[in-house]
């Protein structure tokens, strides 16, 4: 969908909203609204986490202070780990049309072998975030999800029971009531403000000039990256002709605000490459300052932050974006739980507990990248890259960073004594017949039964693994209501598994173990069912 398409269907959408909105009151004000969850920031974490409430049955509505569709195109690598979690809701091959799936990724001195990866996804898919935007906002409005253009949240208070809004819009001021608030509205979070949050960290790099254009004479690979005296540039391929540039220039970084000319990006890409190949018809420029930052909290009572608003990191690595991601898909069926009364407190302090330390790998593995490229005696330059060279011809560092970049070594703390699967990853097993439950009937699926675990995993709910001997029944567990979908494994493997509807193991066990797993249910649910 081009540009263009989107912005009519955004303004079309926003003119319904307002034929259908409530009468105004007096003043120019709107009668307050209500919803469970009110996510504020339409980009591509609030969309998730919006598209995911709303899949739940929860009433979410969603603000945005963009009438239109941005030409703010940053983010532009979606990683392994993303894919899968899209996969789960059936929307990564969407996403995958889009642009370009790449099994390398040349980041500076390093060449990360991602086709080495244990998925499907082995590589990283280079396309532009209005892309992903536009595949995740049609899935959250076809369940639902009450999305509003040109809604600027101005301010926040917290109530014992809840939260208040005020929204700016055109049509005049607004109060919306909810639950739960989420701030996913970037790096100047007004949820983190009205919070109190500090958000420490700095300044990394100044005036970092991004570009689409397109070139006379292609790379040998893509994506590429130097270093050089001239400065930083990285080149990709976003598909159909389309090359992402980013430049940073040693020795001049106006304001954030100067308009970028491509003559800047050419110098800096020949001084780091030699040549700026050819590159014409920039259909789009930027600048932007590179932070690195953190919230110290990421829930304060019944607020959240997630994406930008909890953590902003250098575009090393492409990280940023699929970190935010995944922020949403853990924190979604965590609110949806809580709001429909089968979790408590325990439940939603994990979102924090799970996802910060997570943030701050990332901003240790991207920082590490980008301080490497950024020195600036030639010497030292080229003794990283040296070092770096030695220590991934080992097969045990490429692996480690390789999954660490990609998102699919993420995993989460597990209790004492718990199987070692516990908190991991749960890969897409292939599956065999007669599993029980929704199967594939949810989000993306047309009724047949699943064949592979991410395929039953688009009801959205848990999901109970158990061997192929299994014998069906309830093998004494008892009232498992609070397992959607249970499926057996094609491999001889004896493990049970109880996955999340994030896609991570919540409980495993060898053996037959009703009790174990009545136990983790109460757990995660504050019920045995």
């Amino acid at each position: 969908m081009s540009s263009r398409s989107t912005r009519t269907t955004r303004t079309a959408r926003i003119a319904r909203n307002a034929e259908t909105a409530p009468a105004q009151g007096g003043a120019g004000e709107r009668p307050a609204s209500g919803a469970d969850v009110v996510v504020v920031g339409a980009g591509p974490t609030g969309l998730l986490l919006a598209g995911d409430l709303a899949a739940a049955g929860v009433r979410v509505v969603l603000l945005e202070r963009r009438s239109l569709e941005s030409n703010l195109s940053r983010a532009i690598a979606v990683h392994a780990r993303t894919l899968e979690v899209l996969d789960m809701r059936g929307i990564a091959e969407d996403l995958l049309a889009t642009g370009e799936f790449i099994p390398t990724l040349r980041v500076i001195g390093a060449p990360l072998e991602l086709f080495r990866l244990p998925t499907r996804f082995a590589g990283v898919l280079m396309t532009p975030q209005y892309e992903t935007e536009r595949v995740l906002e049609a899935r959250a409005v076809r369940l639902g999800a009450d999305i509003r253009y040109g809604a600027e949240a101005v301010a926040l208070r917290r109530h014992g029971d809840g939260v208040e809004l005020d929204v700016r819009t055109d049509a005049g001021a607004e109060t919306v009531r909810a639950g739960y608030a989420v701030g996913a509205d970037g790096v100047r979070s007004m949820v983190r403000q009205a919070l109190g949050l500090p958000f420490p960290g700095r300044s990394v790099l100044r005036s970092v000039m991004l570009a689409d254009v397109r070139l006379r004479s292609a790379p040998a690979h893509s994506p590429i990256a130097a270093s050089a005296r001239a400065g930083i540039a990285f080149i990709a391929s976003l598909g159909d002709g389309w090359y992402r540039v980013i430049a940073w220039d040693r020795d001049r970084q106006p304001p954030v605000d100067t308009p970028v000319g491509l003559e800047e990006i050419r110098t800096v890409t020949r001084g780091a490459f030699g040549t700026d190949f050819g590159m014409h018809d920039a259909r789009w420029t930027s600048r932007f300052h590179s932070d690195e930052r953190q919230a110290p909290h990421y829930r304060v009572g019944r607020v959240f932050l997630a994406g930008d608003a909890a953590h902003v990191h250098s575009p090393a690595g492409g990280m940023g974006m699929n970190t935010g991601l995944q922020d949403a898909a853990n924190l979604g069926w965590k609110l949806a739980a809580a709001v429909q009364g089968r979790a408590g407190a325990a439940l939603l302090d994990s979102y924090e507990a799970e996802r910060h330390p997570v943030g701050k790998l990332v901003l240790r593995l991207s920082g590490a990248i980008l301080r490497g490229a950024v020195i600036r005696p030639a010497a030292l330059r080229a003794a990283r890259a040296a070092a770096i060279d030695i220590a991934m011809r080992a097969e045990p560092v490429r692996r480690r960073a390789a999954m660490a970049v990609s998102g699919i070594g993420v995993g989460y703390p597990a209790p004492p004594g718990a199987h070692p699967l516990t908190g991991r990853r749960a890969p897409d097993l292939p599956l065999a017949g007669g599993g029980t439950g929704a199967g594939d009937a949810g989000e993306g699926g047309e009724g047949k039964e699943p064949t592979r675990l991410y395929e039953a995993m688009r009801d959205g709910g848990f999901v109970r693994v158990v061997p192929r001997a299994h014998g069906g029944g309830d093998d004494g567990a008892g009232d498992l209501s609070a397992v959607r979908t249970t499926v057996r494994r094609a491999d001889a493997a004896p493990t049970t598994l109880l996955v999340r509807p994030d896609g991570y193991v919540a409980w495993a066990s060898d053996r037959p173990d009703p009790a174990g797993l009545r136990a983790a249910l109460a757990a995660l649910t504050g019920s045995a069912g």
